[in-house]
Protein backbone atom coordinates (compact mmCIF):
# COMPACT_ATOMS: atom_id res chain seq x y z
CA UNK A 1 0.00 0.00 0.00
CA UNK A 2 2.86 2.36 0.90
CA UNK A 3 4.50 1.66 -2.45
CA UNK A 4 1.24 2.26 -4.28
CA UNK A 5 0.71 5.56 -2.50
CA UNK A 6 4.31 6.62 -3.14
CA UNK A 7 4.13 5.77 -6.85
CA UNK A 8 0.78 7.47 -7.13
CA UNK A 9 2.09 10.58 -5.41
CA UNK A 10 5.19 10.71 -7.62
CA UNK A 11 3.08 10.42 -10.76
CA UNK A 12 0.81 13.15 -9.48
CA UNK A 13 3.76 15.33 -8.59
CA UNK A 14 5.30 14.83 -12.03
CA UNK A 15 2.04 15.88 -13.60
CA UNK A 16 2.00 18.89 -11.28
CA UNK A 17 5.57 19.70 -12.28
CA UNK A 18 4.70 19.85 -15.96
CA UNK A 19 1.46 21.66 -15.19
CA UNK A 20 3.46 24.22 -13.19
CA UNK A 21 5.82 24.69 -16.12
CA UNK A 22 2.87 25.31 -18.43
CA UNK A 23 1.22 27.58 -15.89
CA UNK A 24 4.43 29.58 -15.50
CA UNK A 25 4.74 29.89 -19.25
CA UNK A 26 1.11 30.98 -19.62
CA UNK A 27 1.54 33.46 -16.78
CA UNK A 28 4.60 34.99 -18.44
CA UNK A 29 2.94 35.22 -21.85
CA UNK A 30 -0.50 36.35 -20.74
CA UNK A 31 0.17 38.34 -17.57
CA UNK A 32 3.63 39.34 -16.47
CA UNK A 33 5.17 40.20 -19.85
CA UNK A 34 2.15 42.23 -21.04
CA UNK A 35 1.98 43.97 -17.63
CA UNK A 36 5.65 44.93 -17.83
CA UNK A 37 5.20 46.06 -21.41
CA UNK A 38 2.19 48.22 -20.62
CA UNK A 39 3.80 49.75 -17.52
CA UNK A 40 6.85 50.80 -19.51
CA UNK A 41 4.65 52.01 -22.35
CA UNK A 42 2.78 54.24 -19.91
CA UNK A 43 6.05 55.59 -18.50
CA UNK A 44 7.37 56.36 -21.98
CA UNK A 45 4.07 57.95 -22.98
CA UNK A 46 4.24 60.15 -19.89
CA UNK A 47 7.79 61.24 -20.71
CA UNK A 48 7.09 61.74 -24.42
CA UNK A 49 3.68 63.39 -24.48
CA UNK A 50 4.71 66.41 -22.40
CA UNK A 51 7.56 67.39 -24.76
CA UNK A 52 5.27 66.89 -27.77
CA UNK A 53 2.69 69.14 -26.14
CA UNK A 54 5.33 71.77 -25.28
CA UNK A 55 6.70 71.74 -28.83
CA UNK A 56 3.17 72.29 -30.16
CA UNK A 57 2.67 75.22 -27.78
CA UNK A 58 5.95 76.79 -28.91
CA UNK A 59 5.01 76.40 -32.57
CA UNK A 60 1.79 78.30 -31.96
CA UNK A 61 3.22 80.90 -29.58
CA UNK A 62 2.54 84.41 -30.91
CA UNK A 63 5.60 85.72 -29.09
CA UNK A 64 7.91 83.40 -31.04
CA UNK A 65 6.16 84.16 -34.31
CA UNK A 66 6.31 87.92 -33.78
CA UNK A 67 9.99 87.79 -32.79
CA UNK A 68 10.84 85.97 -36.01
CA UNK A 69 8.63 88.17 -38.21
CA UNK A 70 10.20 91.31 -36.69
CA UNK A 71 13.66 90.26 -37.87
CA UNK A 72 14.98 88.03 -35.09
CA UNK A 73 16.36 91.02 -33.19
CA UNK A 74 17.60 90.96 -29.60
CA UNK A 75 19.20 87.56 -29.10
CA UNK A 76 18.71 87.77 -25.33
CA UNK A 77 14.93 87.73 -25.80
CA UNK A 78 14.81 84.38 -27.60
CA UNK A 79 17.47 83.02 -25.26
CA UNK A 80 15.36 83.85 -22.20
CA UNK A 81 12.29 82.38 -23.87
CA UNK A 82 14.01 79.06 -24.69
CA UNK A 83 15.66 78.89 -21.27
CA UNK A 84 12.29 79.41 -19.57
CA UNK A 85 10.78 76.57 -21.65
CA UNK A 86 13.66 74.23 -20.79
CA UNK A 87 13.64 74.75 -17.05
CA UNK A 88 9.90 75.13 -16.58
CA UNK A 89 9.18 71.75 -18.14
CA UNK A 90 12.41 70.05 -16.99
CA UNK A 91 13.56 69.33 -20.53
CA UNK A 92 17.01 68.48 -21.83
CA UNK A 93 17.05 71.25 -24.42
CA UNK A 94 14.88 73.73 -26.31
CA UNK A 95 15.60 75.34 -29.67
CA UNK A 96 14.40 77.30 -32.68
CA UNK A 97 15.83 77.19 -36.23
CA UNK A 98 14.98 80.06 -38.57
CA UNK A 99 13.98 79.24 -42.14
CA UNK A 100 15.18 82.63 -43.32
CA UNK A 101 18.58 82.91 -41.61
CA UNK A 102 19.15 79.20 -40.78
CA UNK A 103 20.25 80.37 -37.33
CA UNK A 104 20.01 77.67 -34.68
CA UNK A 105 18.96 79.28 -31.38
CA UNK A 106 18.92 77.40 -28.11
CA UNK A 107 18.59 78.20 -24.41
CA UNK A 108 22.25 79.23 -24.32
CA UNK A 109 21.99 81.68 -27.22
CA UNK A 110 22.96 81.23 -30.88
CA UNK A 111 24.46 77.76 -31.33
CA UNK A 112 25.27 77.83 -35.05
CA UNK A 113 24.06 78.60 -38.55
CA UNK A 114 22.92 75.53 -40.43
CA UNK A 115 24.99 74.56 -43.43
CA UNK A 116 24.16 72.22 -46.28
CA UNK A 117 27.76 71.03 -46.13
CA UNK A 118 27.39 69.86 -42.53
CA UNK A 119 26.00 66.31 -42.41
CA UNK A 120 24.71 66.96 -38.92
CA UNK A 121 22.41 69.67 -40.29
CA UNK A 122 20.68 67.45 -42.87
CA UNK A 123 17.90 66.76 -40.40
CA UNK A 124 16.38 70.17 -41.08
CA UNK A 125 15.86 69.73 -44.82
CA UNK A 126 14.75 66.13 -44.34
CA UNK A 127 12.11 67.19 -41.85
CA UNK A 128 10.88 70.10 -44.00
CA UNK A 129 10.58 67.81 -47.03
CA UNK A 130 8.30 65.39 -45.17
CA UNK A 131 5.43 67.90 -44.87
CA UNK A 132 4.40 66.58 -41.45
CA UNK A 133 3.57 68.93 -38.54
CA UNK A 134 6.11 67.34 -36.19
CA UNK A 135 8.46 64.40 -35.78
CA UNK A 136 10.44 62.62 -33.08
CA UNK A 137 14.00 61.63 -33.90
CA UNK A 138 17.05 60.45 -32.00
CA UNK A 139 20.17 62.48 -32.74
CA UNK A 140 23.27 63.81 -31.03
CA UNK A 141 22.85 67.12 -29.26
CA UNK A 142 25.70 69.47 -30.20
CA UNK A 143 24.69 71.82 -27.41
CA UNK A 144 25.24 69.07 -24.82
CA UNK A 145 28.48 67.31 -25.78
CA UNK A 146 26.71 65.30 -28.49
CA UNK A 147 24.58 63.40 -25.99
CA UNK A 148 21.93 61.20 -27.60
CA UNK A 149 18.66 63.09 -27.45
CA UNK A 150 15.07 62.50 -28.52
CA UNK A 151 14.23 65.67 -30.44
CA UNK A 152 10.65 66.78 -31.01
CA UNK A 153 10.78 68.99 -34.11
CA UNK A 154 7.71 71.11 -34.90
CA UNK A 155 7.03 73.41 -37.84
CA UNK A 156 6.35 77.09 -37.18
CA UNK A 157 4.14 79.07 -39.57
CA UNK A 158 3.33 82.76 -39.70
CA UNK A 159 -0.20 84.10 -39.68
CA UNK A 160 -0.51 83.50 -43.44
CA UNK A 161 0.75 79.92 -43.15
CA UNK A 162 4.20 80.63 -44.48
CA UNK A 163 7.01 78.56 -42.99
CA UNK A 164 9.04 80.51 -40.43
CA UNK A 165 11.23 77.66 -39.23
CA UNK A 166 11.35 74.73 -36.84
CA UNK A 167 11.08 74.81 -33.07
CA UNK A 168 11.03 72.10 -30.49
CA UNK A 169 12.51 70.51 -27.42
CA UNK A 170 14.78 67.60 -26.57
CA UNK A 171 14.36 64.74 -24.14
CA UNK A 172 17.48 63.13 -22.77
CA UNK A 173 17.63 59.59 -24.11
CA UNK A 174 19.42 58.70 -20.89
CA UNK A 175 16.09 59.04 -19.06
CA UNK A 176 14.54 56.37 -21.26
CA UNK A 177 17.65 54.20 -21.01
CA UNK A 178 17.64 54.47 -17.20
CA UNK A 179 13.96 53.56 -17.16
CA UNK A 180 14.64 50.46 -19.25
CA UNK A 181 17.61 49.54 -17.05
CA UNK A 182 15.52 49.86 -13.90
CA UNK A 183 12.84 47.60 -15.30
CA UNK A 184 15.45 45.13 -16.49
CA UNK A 185 16.78 44.82 -12.93
CA UNK A 186 13.32 44.71 -11.40
CA UNK A 187 11.80 42.14 -13.72
CA UNK A 188 14.94 40.39 -15.03
CA UNK A 189 13.85 41.00 -18.61
CA UNK A 190 15.47 42.59 -21.65
CA UNK A 191 13.60 45.76 -22.61
CA UNK A 192 14.46 47.92 -25.57
CA UNK A 193 13.11 50.20 -28.30
CA UNK A 194 13.60 49.72 -32.04
CA UNK A 195 12.58 51.83 -35.00
CA UNK A 196 10.58 50.63 -38.00
CA UNK A 197 13.75 49.39 -39.67
CA UNK A 198 14.72 47.29 -36.66
CA UNK A 199 17.54 49.56 -35.46
CA UNK A 200 17.83 49.61 -31.66
CA UNK A 201 17.11 53.13 -30.40
CA UNK A 202 17.17 52.61 -26.64
CA UNK A 203 18.63 49.74 -24.63
CA UNK A 204 20.09 49.16 -21.18
CA UNK A 205 23.27 48.15 -23.07
CA UNK A 206 24.34 51.48 -24.57
CA UNK A 207 26.69 49.77 -27.02
CA UNK A 208 23.70 48.39 -28.89
CA UNK A 209 22.01 51.80 -29.34
CA UNK A 210 22.16 52.99 -32.97
CA UNK A 211 24.49 50.03 -33.68
CA UNK A 212 22.48 46.77 -33.56
CA UNK A 213 19.54 45.78 -35.74
CA UNK A 214 17.13 42.99 -34.82
CA UNK A 215 17.04 41.95 -38.50
CA UNK A 216 20.62 40.76 -38.04
CA UNK A 217 20.54 39.47 -34.47
CA UNK A 218 20.58 35.68 -33.86
CA UNK A 219 17.15 34.11 -33.39
CA UNK A 220 15.03 37.23 -33.52
CA UNK A 221 16.06 37.91 -37.12
CA UNK A 222 13.82 35.01 -38.17
CA UNK A 223 10.72 36.79 -36.85
CA UNK A 224 11.90 40.38 -37.30
CA UNK A 225 9.57 41.00 -40.24
CA UNK A 226 6.51 40.10 -38.13
CA UNK A 227 7.82 42.01 -35.11
CA UNK A 228 8.28 45.16 -37.19
CA UNK A 229 4.79 44.95 -38.65
CA UNK A 230 2.88 48.03 -37.44
CA UNK A 231 -0.27 47.07 -35.57
CA UNK A 232 -2.54 48.89 -33.16
CA UNK A 233 -2.68 45.76 -31.02
CA UNK A 234 0.03 44.27 -28.85
CA UNK A 235 1.48 40.99 -30.11
CA UNK A 236 3.45 38.08 -28.65
CA UNK A 237 6.23 36.04 -30.26
CA UNK A 238 8.67 33.22 -29.48
CA UNK A 239 12.10 32.38 -30.84
CA UNK A 240 15.26 30.46 -29.95
CA UNK A 241 18.60 32.16 -29.29
CA UNK A 242 21.69 30.06 -28.58
CA UNK A 243 19.57 27.08 -27.35
CA UNK A 244 17.57 29.42 -25.14
CA UNK A 245 13.82 29.83 -25.69
CA UNK A 246 12.81 33.48 -25.63
CA UNK A 247 9.30 34.89 -25.10
CA UNK A 248 8.80 38.34 -26.60
CA UNK A 249 5.97 40.86 -26.54
CA UNK A 250 5.80 44.11 -28.48
CA UNK A 251 3.79 47.32 -28.58
CA UNK A 252 3.97 50.04 -31.19
CA UNK A 253 4.47 53.59 -29.89
CA UNK A 254 2.93 55.84 -32.56
CA UNK A 255 4.30 59.05 -31.04
CA UNK A 256 7.86 57.76 -31.50
CA UNK A 257 7.15 55.51 -34.47
CA UNK A 258 9.14 52.91 -32.54
CA UNK A 259 8.40 49.48 -31.15
CA UNK A 260 8.70 48.61 -27.47
CA UNK A 261 10.05 45.06 -27.10
CA UNK A 262 10.08 43.09 -23.85
CA UNK A 263 11.83 39.70 -23.72
CA UNK A 264 12.17 37.00 -21.12
CA UNK A 265 14.02 33.71 -21.18
CA UNK A 266 11.52 30.93 -20.61
CA UNK A 267 14.30 28.56 -19.50
CA UNK A 268 15.55 30.89 -16.75
CA UNK A 269 12.03 31.64 -15.57
CA UNK A 270 11.25 27.98 -14.94
CA UNK A 271 14.70 26.96 -13.68
CA UNK A 272 13.53 26.89 -10.06
CA UNK A 273 10.54 24.69 -10.80
CA UNK A 274 12.66 21.51 -10.80
CA UNK A 275 14.11 22.40 -7.41
CA UNK A 276 10.62 23.06 -6.11
CA UNK A 277 9.52 19.73 -7.58
CA UNK A 278 12.17 17.81 -5.59
CA UNK A 279 11.39 19.72 -2.42
CA UNK A 280 7.65 19.33 -2.76
CA UNK A 281 8.05 15.60 -3.46
CA UNK A 282 9.96 15.03 -0.22
CA UNK A 283 7.59 17.12 1.84
CA UNK A 284 4.54 15.83 0.04
CA UNK A 285 5.26 12.23 0.92
CA UNK A 286 4.90 13.17 4.59
CA UNK A 287 1.54 14.82 4.24
CA UNK A 288 -0.11 12.92 1.36
CA UNK A 289 -2.79 11.36 3.49
CA UNK A 290 -3.73 14.67 5.13
CA UNK A 291 -3.82 16.49 1.81
CA UNK A 292 -6.01 13.83 0.22
CA UNK A 293 -8.38 13.98 3.15
CA UNK A 294 -8.60 17.78 3.03
CA UNK A 295 -9.06 17.81 -0.73
CA UNK A 296 -11.80 15.21 -0.72
CA UNK A 297 -13.58 16.92 2.14
CA UNK A 298 -13.37 20.28 0.41
CA UNK A 299 -14.50 18.89 -2.95
CA UNK A 300 -17.49 17.18 -1.37
CA UNK A 301 -18.41 20.31 0.57
CA UNK A 302 -18.26 22.58 -2.45
CA UNK A 303 -20.03 20.07 -4.67
CA UNK A 304 -22.92 19.98 -2.25
CA UNK A 305 -22.88 23.75 -2.08
CA UNK A 306 -22.83 24.07 -5.87
CA UNK A 307 -25.69 21.62 -6.16
CA UNK A 308 -27.72 23.75 -3.79
CA UNK A 309 -26.79 26.95 -5.61
CA UNK A 310 -27.77 25.40 -8.94
CA UNK A 311 -31.37 24.80 -7.89
CA UNK A 312 -32.08 27.55 -5.34
CA UNK A 313 -32.49 31.30 -5.38
CA UNK A 314 -29.73 33.00 -3.40
CA UNK A 315 -31.91 35.63 -1.71
CA UNK A 316 -34.93 33.58 -0.66
CA UNK A 317 -33.59 30.03 -0.47
CA UNK A 318 -36.57 28.83 -2.54
CA UNK A 319 -36.22 26.97 -5.81
CA UNK A 320 -35.08 28.93 -8.87
CA UNK A 321 -36.68 29.05 -12.28
CA UNK A 322 -34.51 26.26 -13.70
CA UNK A 323 -35.49 23.85 -10.92
CA UNK A 324 -39.16 24.76 -11.36
CA UNK A 325 -38.92 23.64 -15.00
CA UNK A 326 -37.50 20.27 -13.92
CA UNK A 327 -40.19 19.69 -11.29
CA UNK A 328 -42.87 20.85 -13.73
CA UNK A 329 -41.80 18.08 -16.12
CA UNK A 330 -42.11 15.55 -13.27
CA UNK A 331 -45.60 16.88 -12.46
CA UNK A 332 -46.63 16.35 -16.09
CA UNK A 333 -45.46 12.73 -15.91
CA UNK A 334 -47.37 12.34 -12.64
CA UNK A 335 -50.51 13.69 -14.30
CA UNK A 336 -50.20 11.34 -17.26
CA UNK A 337 -49.69 8.36 -14.96
CA UNK A 338 -52.29 9.10 -12.27
CA UNK A 339 -54.61 11.61 -14.00
CA UNK A 340 -54.51 13.76 -10.88
CA UNK A 341 -54.65 17.51 -11.60
CA UNK A 342 -52.10 20.13 -10.68
CA UNK A 343 -52.13 23.91 -10.98
CA UNK A 344 -49.77 26.83 -11.27
CA UNK A 345 -50.01 29.93 -9.08
CA UNK A 346 -48.23 33.10 -10.18
CA UNK A 347 -47.77 35.71 -7.41
CA UNK A 348 -46.65 39.34 -7.72
CA UNK A 349 -46.08 41.82 -4.88
CA UNK A 350 -48.25 44.89 -5.43
CA UNK A 351 -46.52 48.28 -5.67
CA UNK A 352 -43.13 46.74 -4.92
CA UNK A 353 -41.37 49.70 -6.52
CA UNK A 354 -42.92 51.98 -3.90
CA UNK A 355 -41.36 49.84 -1.17
CA UNK A 356 -37.93 50.07 -2.77
CA UNK A 357 -38.24 53.80 -3.30
CA UNK A 358 -39.54 54.52 0.18
CA UNK A 359 -37.51 52.05 2.22
CA UNK A 360 -34.55 51.14 0.07
CA UNK A 361 -33.51 47.89 -1.58
CA UNK A 362 -32.56 46.27 1.72
CA UNK A 363 -36.14 46.62 2.92
CA UNK A 364 -37.34 45.38 -0.46
CA UNK A 365 -35.23 42.25 -0.06
CA UNK A 366 -36.67 41.74 3.42
CA UNK A 367 -40.19 41.93 2.00
CA UNK A 368 -39.33 39.36 -0.69
CA UNK A 369 -37.94 36.98 1.95
CA UNK A 370 -40.99 37.49 4.18
CA UNK A 371 -43.37 36.77 1.28
CA UNK A 372 -41.36 33.62 0.46
CA UNK A 373 -41.68 32.45 4.06
CA UNK A 374 -45.45 33.08 4.11
CA UNK A 375 -45.93 31.20 0.85
CA UNK A 376 -43.87 28.24 2.08
CA UNK A 377 -45.93 28.09 5.29
CA UNK A 378 -49.16 28.18 3.26
CA UNK A 379 -48.50 25.34 0.84
CA UNK A 380 -48.38 21.61 1.55
CA UNK A 381 -45.39 19.32 1.72
CA UNK A 382 -45.59 18.08 -1.87
CA UNK A 383 -46.21 21.56 -3.35
CA UNK A 384 -43.34 23.86 -4.23
CA UNK A 385 -42.53 27.53 -4.58
CA UNK A 386 -39.89 29.10 -6.84
CA UNK A 387 -38.77 32.64 -7.41
CA UNK A 388 -39.86 33.52 -10.91
CA UNK A 389 -37.89 36.79 -11.09
CA UNK A 390 -37.75 40.11 -9.25
CA UNK A 391 -40.82 40.29 -7.01
CA UNK A 392 -42.69 37.44 -8.74
CA UNK A 393 -43.08 33.89 -7.40
CA UNK A 394 -44.49 30.76 -8.99
CA UNK A 395 -45.98 27.77 -7.17
CA UNK A 396 -46.83 24.30 -8.39
CA UNK A 397 -49.81 22.97 -6.48
CA UNK A 398 -50.95 19.34 -6.67
CA UNK A 399 -54.68 19.81 -7.05
CA UNK A 400 -57.22 21.57 -9.24
CA UNK A 401 -57.68 25.31 -9.56
CA UNK A 402 -60.08 25.40 -6.59
CA UNK A 403 -57.44 23.84 -4.35
CA UNK A 404 -54.91 26.37 -5.65
CA UNK A 405 -57.37 29.19 -5.02
CA UNK A 406 -57.81 28.08 -1.40
CA UNK A 407 -54.05 28.15 -0.90
CA UNK A 408 -53.80 31.56 -2.58
CA UNK A 409 -56.46 33.02 -0.30
CA UNK A 410 -54.66 31.52 2.70
CA UNK A 411 -51.46 33.28 1.58
CA UNK A 412 -53.26 36.60 1.30
CA UNK A 413 -54.75 36.13 4.76
CA UNK A 414 -51.38 35.36 6.31
CA UNK A 415 -49.93 38.40 4.55
CA UNK A 416 -52.26 40.71 6.42
CA UNK A 417 -51.44 39.06 9.76
CA UNK A 418 -47.67 38.63 9.55
CA UNK A 419 -46.01 40.74 12.26
CA UNK A 420 -42.57 40.83 10.65
CA UNK A 421 -44.01 42.07 7.36
CA UNK A 422 -46.11 44.66 9.15
CA UNK A 423 -43.01 45.91 10.98
CA UNK A 424 -41.03 46.30 7.77
CA UNK A 425 -43.80 48.30 6.11
CA UNK A 426 -45.08 50.10 9.19
CA UNK A 427 -45.15 53.58 7.62
CA UNK A 428 -46.53 52.67 4.20
CA UNK A 429 -49.68 50.99 2.95
CA UNK A 430 -50.23 47.29 3.62
CA UNK A 431 -48.30 44.89 1.40
CA UNK A 432 -50.65 42.88 -0.81
CA UNK A 433 -50.34 40.26 -3.51
CA UNK A 434 -51.96 39.88 -6.90
CA UNK A 435 -52.35 36.21 -7.82
CA UNK A 436 -53.13 34.39 -11.06
CA UNK A 437 -54.03 30.68 -11.22
CA UNK A 438 -54.04 28.23 -14.11
CA UNK A 439 -54.86 24.51 -14.03
CA UNK A 440 -52.89 22.07 -16.20
CA UNK A 441 -54.46 20.40 -19.26
CA UNK A 442 -52.97 17.73 -21.51
CA UNK A 443 -52.37 20.28 -24.25
CA UNK A 444 -50.29 22.52 -21.98
CA UNK A 445 -46.61 23.22 -22.14
CA UNK A 446 -44.75 25.06 -19.41
CA UNK A 447 -44.96 28.26 -21.45
CA UNK A 448 -48.69 28.00 -22.17
CA UNK A 449 -49.76 27.32 -18.57
CA UNK A 450 -47.55 30.10 -17.18
CA UNK A 451 -48.80 32.50 -19.86
CA UNK A 452 -52.39 31.82 -18.77
CA UNK A 453 -51.44 32.32 -15.13
CA UNK A 454 -49.65 35.54 -16.07
CA UNK A 455 -52.77 36.81 -17.88
CA UNK A 456 -54.81 36.06 -14.77
CA UNK A 457 -52.23 37.89 -12.68
CA UNK A 458 -52.46 40.86 -15.02
CA UNK A 459 -56.24 40.85 -14.67
CA UNK A 460 -55.83 40.86 -10.87
CA UNK A 461 -53.59 43.89 -11.18
CA UNK A 462 -56.01 45.66 -13.51
CA UNK A 463 -59.00 45.00 -11.27
CA UNK A 464 -57.51 46.74 -8.28
CA UNK A 465 -54.74 44.43 -7.02
CA UNK A 466 -54.87 42.17 -3.95
CA UNK A 467 -57.02 39.76 -5.96
CA UNK A 468 -56.97 36.07 -6.83
CA UNK A 469 -58.11 35.31 -10.37
CA UNK A 470 -58.40 31.86 -11.94
CA UNK A 471 -57.87 31.74 -15.68
CA UNK A 472 -60.26 29.78 -17.83
CA UNK A 473 -58.45 26.65 -19.00
CA UNK A 474 -58.89 25.31 -22.55
CA UNK A 475 -61.01 22.23 -23.18
CA UNK A 476 -59.60 19.23 -21.27
CA UNK A 477 -59.10 15.96 -23.11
Amino acid sequence: MGTLLTVGFLITNLISYYAAKNTMRDSIINTSLPLTRDNIYSEIQRDIMLPVYVASLMANDTFLKDWVINGEEDLSTIQKYLREIKFKYHLFTSFYVSEKTKHYYYYGGLLKTLSKNDSHDKWYDEFISQHVPYELVVDTNQAANNALTIFINHRVYDYEHNLLGVTGVGLDLERITNLLSAYRVKYNRDIYLVDQEGLIKAHSDKELVEAANIRLMPGIKDIAHSVLNISQHSEDFEYNRHREHILLTKRYIPELRWFLLVEQSQDKAIANIWYNFIKSTILGLLVTAIVVFIIMSSVNYYNRRLERLAITDELTGSYNRREFSRIYDKAVQWYKKNEEPFSVILVDIDNFKIINDAKGHAAGDSVIKAVTRICKNSIRGNDLIARWGGDEFIMLIYGDSNTASTIAERIQRYMSQDEELLTITSDIDDITLSIGISEYTVTDSEDSITIRADKALYSAKESGRNKVIITQSPQKY
